[in-house]
C-alpha cells in the first residue's frame, strides 16, 4: 500500500506556477499514513509553506471551478493522476501475487480515490439538469403518485403506497417490459412464492451474507446503520465553525474510506469520535452484524425458518429442469419473474431509492458456456452508449460515448450475449423515459465482482442523488445452479448431442466407505451422496486442500463432515461420450422498479416556461398513467353525448383515459392533467356540439400545440401516438391547427 512514510520522495503538484508540497496527512488510526483522496488538495491544506489565509484561499481556488484559471479537465487532471496511479499499483500487486491483505487496502485507496474524482466531477459539471427536488416531490405527493404507508399511524421508513397515478404508470413500465423482453425475445415467464425456506438461502449464501454493520441506543433500543451514521455523525463536526482544516481533512479521509472498514474499525471510530444517538444522545451499542432478510417461520408448529426473498431469482433457478423441460431440452432459453423483494434496511432513505419492499423484474439468460454468441447481437451493435469501463475507471478517466458492438470485439464486454443484454437495457430505459445523456453502463471492477461472475455492468441515471443504479446485468457464470445441485443432490444440467463421440477426462470423489462409515455412522451416506455429485472445479478445490492440510471440510443438509486423506480420494479416467452433460452460464439483467420510476420522475419534470407554478411529467405517451383527458368545456348537457361517446371509443381502443367535467377553467383543467403527465387531451367545444361532422380539438401535452378531427377518428388518433405508431408531428401535418372556436355558447342558446 502506498504510503506517505514509505513514499522515497515528496510528491509534487503543479497549481498554477506554484509547486506545492505534500505532507504527512493526519490518520484516524495507527496504520501506516495513506494518500487518501487527492493529495494536490490535501496538500494546500496542509503544507507548512503556506500560511491559514493562503490554505484558505488555496483550497477555495481549487474547489471552485468558476473561480479558477483553465478549464474542468485541468482541475480533474491531478485527481485523475491519483486514481491512475493507484490503479497501476493494484495491478502490480496483482501481479506480483501480493499478500491478500496488501491488494485489499490498495484496492480500498482506490475505491476512496475514484469516489473523489466522481464526486468532483459530478459538482463541476453545469446544473442546467438537476431537478428541483423538493418541488417535484411536492407534486408526487400532492397528486398521490405514491406517499408513505400507514401514514394515519404515524407511517413506516421505507414502505411506500401507490396512488391511482403512481400505480398506473409503474404497471405501464412493467407491461412495456414484458412486451420488451418477454414477448420480443420469447422469454418464459414465471411467479414463484415469496417465502422462501432458510436452507435455499443458505445455500444461495444469503443467510451467511446478506449483511449491514448496525447499532443501537443503549436504552431505547432504536438501531441505526452503522456507516450511515458515522458519516452524518462526522459532516455535523466538519460543519462547526471551531473545527480546524486538519480536523476536516482527518474526517473527509475517514468518509471516503467508509465502505471499506471492518466490523472492529468501525467500533474503533465511534469511540474515537464518541458518536452517540441523534435522537436522545444515549451511548451506543459497538456495531454488530445484522441479516437484511426478514426472517418468519412457515406454518403452526414454527419448526421450519424461512424468510421473504430478498431478490426473485431464486425461483427461477430452482425450477431450471422444469423450464429446460418446457423448452424441449434446448439451450439457449430465458426465464423471467416480476415480483416483490423484501430488505430489511436499516436505515432507508432518498424516497423509492433504498426501500424495505420493492418489484423487482429479472431475467435469467441460460447458455452454454462455450457458446457465448448471441444471434441478434447485430441488432443493437450499432447503438452508441456511453460505457465507463473498468480500465477507465482505475485509470481516472470519464465514461465514454461508445459503438456496441465495438466493446464487444475489443473485449470491454466480455461477450455478445452480455452485449446484446446490455443493448437491449438501453433500449427499454430510453422507451420508458430515462434521459439518453443521463444514463451510463458502468463496469464493475475486478474487486466489486463476486469470485464466480465473469463480468457485471450496472445501468446507472444521474439524478440529484448522484449516480444510481437501477439495472444490474451480470455473467455469473455457473455459480447458482452449481450451489443449489451441490446442496440437493440434483444435476441441474442440460444435454447436448454431440455430432461425434468424445473422449473426455473425468474426475471424481472416490470414497472410503468404511472409513467414512466409521467416522459417521448412519450420517456417512449422506457424506457419500454429496460426493457424488460434485463437479470437477469443486472436487479440484478441495484436491488442492486435501493436499496441503491434509482434510477438507463440506456441508450438507446442515451438517458438516471433515474428510480426511484415509476417507476419500481423487478417481482421474477417461470416459467415451455420446451426449454432453452442460451446466448452463447465466446472463441476469436485473431492474428495480421503483428506482426506474424515480429516474424517470426526475428526468421527466418540467416546469412551463413563464409560469414556475405550473408543472408536469412528460412522460413517453407508452407509460403515462392516462394517455389521454376527455374535457367538455361547458357543463351543459349537450356536452354529455359526446363525453360518452369518446369515452366509450377510447375504452374500445384500449385507451386509458381520464374525463375531467369539473366546473373549473379550461386552462386550469390542462394545468392539472399536465400535472399528472397525461400524454394527450380531448376537448369538447361549442364547435363540437354546433358544427357538423362533429369535431373535436386533440392536445399534446409538451408543445400545447392543439389539432381539429372529427370526433369518431380521435380515439384512433391517441391509441396510434399511445403506441408509437403515428408521432405528433405527422397528426399535426395531417389535421389543421386549432387556432379558435367559431362558434360559442350564446349561439348555442340562440339556436
Amino acid at each position: 500500500m502506498l504510503s506517505l512514510r514509505s513514499a522515497t520522495s515528496a510528491l509534487l503538484l503543479r497549481t498554477g506556477t506554484q509547486i506545492a508540497t505534500v505532507r504527512a496527512v493526519p490518520r484516524v488510526r495507527s496504520s501506516p499514513i495513506r494518500l487518501c483522496g487527492s493529495p494536490p488538495i490535501r496538500a494546500l491544506f496542509l503544507s507548512g509553506c503556506l500560511c491559514k489565509k493562503k490554505k484558505r484561499s488555496a483550497w477555495l481556488e481549487m474547489t471552485e471551478g468558476q473561480n479558477m484559471d483553465g478549464s474542468i479537465e485541468e482541475v480533474l487532471a491531478p485527481l485523475r493522476l491519483a486514481v491512475k496511479e493507484q490503479g497501476d499499483l493494484v495491478r502490480k500487486l496483482k501481479a506480483e501475487n501480493a499478500p491478500e491483505v496488501d491488494v485489499n487496502k490498495a484496492v480500498a485507496e482506490l475505491k476512496a480515490r475514484k469516489r473523489i474524482l466522481e464526486a468532483k466531477e459530478l459538482a463541476l459539471q453545469p446544473k442546467d439538469d438537476i431537478v428541483d427536488r423538493t418541488k417535484m416531490e411536492d407534486t408526487l405527493k400532492r397528486r398521490f403518485f405514491y406517499d408513505q404507508a400507514f401514514a394515519i399511524y404515524g407511517g413506516v421508513s421505507g414502505l411506500y403506497d401507490f396512488g391511482p397515478v403512481g400505480c398506473a404508470l409503474k404497471n405501464n413500465i412493467l407491461q412495456v417490459w414484458r412486451q420488451h423482453f418477454i414477448q420480443e425475445e420469447q422469454i418464459l415467464e414465471i411467479d414463484c412464492t415469496m417465502l422462501t425456506p432458510e436452507p435455499v438461502l443458505k445455500t444461495s449464501g444469503h443467510v451467511d451474507k446478506f449483511a449491514d454493520y448496525m447499532v443501537k441506543d443503549v436504552k431505547n433500543g432504536e438501531c441505526f446503520r452503522a456507516d450511515h451514521l458515522l458519516k452524518a455523525h462526522l459532516q455535523k463536526l466538519m460543519s462547526d465553525k471551531k473545527c480546524t482544516a486538519e480536523k476536516k481533512t482527518e474526517m473527509e479521509g475517514v468518509i471516503t474510506q467508509m465502505d471499506n472498514y471492518t466490523q472492529q474499525e468501525l467500533a474503533d471510530l465511534f469511540v474515537q469520535y464518541n458518536v452517540k444517538s441523534p435522537s436522545t444522545g444515549n451511548d451506543l451499542t459497538p456495531p454488530i452484524s445484522f441479516n437484511l432478510m426478514f426472517q418468519t417461520s412457515i406454518g403452526p408448529g414454527g419448526n421450519m425458518q424461512g424468510y421473504l426473498r430478498p431478490e426473485t431469482a431464486q425461483g427461477i433457478f430452482l425450477n431450471f429442469k422444469r423450464l429446460l423441460e418446457f423448452n424441449q431440452g434446448k439451450l439457449p432459453f430465458a426465464a423471467a419473474q416480476i415480483g416483490n423483494s423484501f430488505r430489511n434496511e436499516i436505515s432507508p432513505r432518498s424516497g423509492l431509492i433504498r426501500v424495505r419492499e420493492f418489484t423487482m423484474a429479472e431475467i435469467e439468460h441460460f447458455v452454454d458456456p462455450n457458446e457465448k454468441v448471441h444471434s441478434k447481437f447485430s441488432n443493437v451493435a450499432d447503438l452508441e452508449i456511453m460505457l465507463y469501463s473498468s480500465k477507465a475507471q482505475t485509470s481516472g478517466q470519464s465514461a465514454q460515448i461508445m459503438r456496441l458492438g465495438d466493446a464487444v470485439e475489443q473485449g470491454i464486454i466480455n461477450n455478445s450475449v452480455l452485449g446484446y443484454f446490455i443493448g437491449r437495457i438501453y433500449l427499454y430505459l430510453i422507451k420508458v423515459g430515462v434521459a439518453k445523456d443521463r444514463l451510463r453502463f458502468r463496469q464493475h471492477m475486478d474487486n466489486e465482482m463476486a469470485h464466480y461472475a465473469c463480468d457485471c455492468w450496472d445501468a446507472e441515471t444521474k439524478t440529484s442523488y448522484g449516480w444510481i443504479e437501477i439495472v444490474g446485468c451480470a455473467d455469473r457464470s455457473c455459480y447458482d445452479l452449481l450451489c443449489h445441485a451441490r446442496a440437493t443432490k440434483v444435476p441441474l444440467v442440460a444435454e447436448k448431442p454431440l455430432k461425434e463421440p468424445k473422449v473426455v477426462n473425468v474426475v471424481q470423489f472416490e470414497p472410503n466407505k468404511g472409513a467414512i462409515g466409521k467416522a459417521y455412522k448412519k450420517d456417512a451416506k449422506l457424506a457419500m451422496e454429496y460426493l457424488a455429485i460434485c463437479d470437477e472445479c469443486y472436487i479440484t478445490e478441495q484436491e488442492k486442500l486435501l493436499n496441503e492440510n491434509g482434510e477438507f471440510t463440506i456441508e450438507t443438509e446442515g451438517k458438516t463432515f471433515k474428510l480426511t486423506k484415509d476417507m476419500v480420494n481423487i478417481k482421474r479416467f477417461q470416459k467415451t461420450l455420446h451426449v454432453e452433460e452442460v451446466v448452463p452460464n447465466v446472463i441476469e439483467p436485473s431492474f428495480g422498479i421503483g428506482r426506474i420510476m424515480y429516474s424517470i420522475f426526475e428526468h421527466t419534470f418540467r416546469i412551463r416556461e413563464g409560469d414556475e407554478q405550473r408543472t408536469y411529467f412528460s412522460f413517453p405517451a407508452t407509460v403515462a398513467p392516462y394517455k389521454c383527458s376527455v374535457l367538455p368545456l361547458s357543463q351543459n348537457q349537450e356536452f354529455m353525448p359526446f363525453v360518452r361517446e369518446l369515452s366509450e371509443a377510447l375504452t374500445r381502443n384500449g385507451v386509458s383515459h381520464k374525463v375531467d367535467d369539473s366546473s373549473g377553467s379550461i386552462g386550469r383543467r390542462y394545468a392539472r392533467t399536465d400535472e399528472i403527465g397525461v400524454a394527450f387531451g380531448i376537448t369538447i367545444d361549442f364547435d363540437t356540439v354546433n358544427k357538423t361532422p362533429h369535431t373535436a380539438t386533440l392536445r399534446d401535452r409538451d408543445s400545447m400545440r392543439q389539432i381539429r378531427a372529427e370526433v369518431s377518428e380521435l380515439p384512433e388518433i391517441v391509441r396510434d401516438l399511445a403506441n408509437g405508431a403515428i408521432t405528433w408531428a405527422e397528426v399535426e401535418s395531417k389535421y389543421p391547427i386549432f387556432e379558435g372556436q367559431e362558434t360559442s355558447k350564446k349561439e348555442t342558446v340562440e339556436e
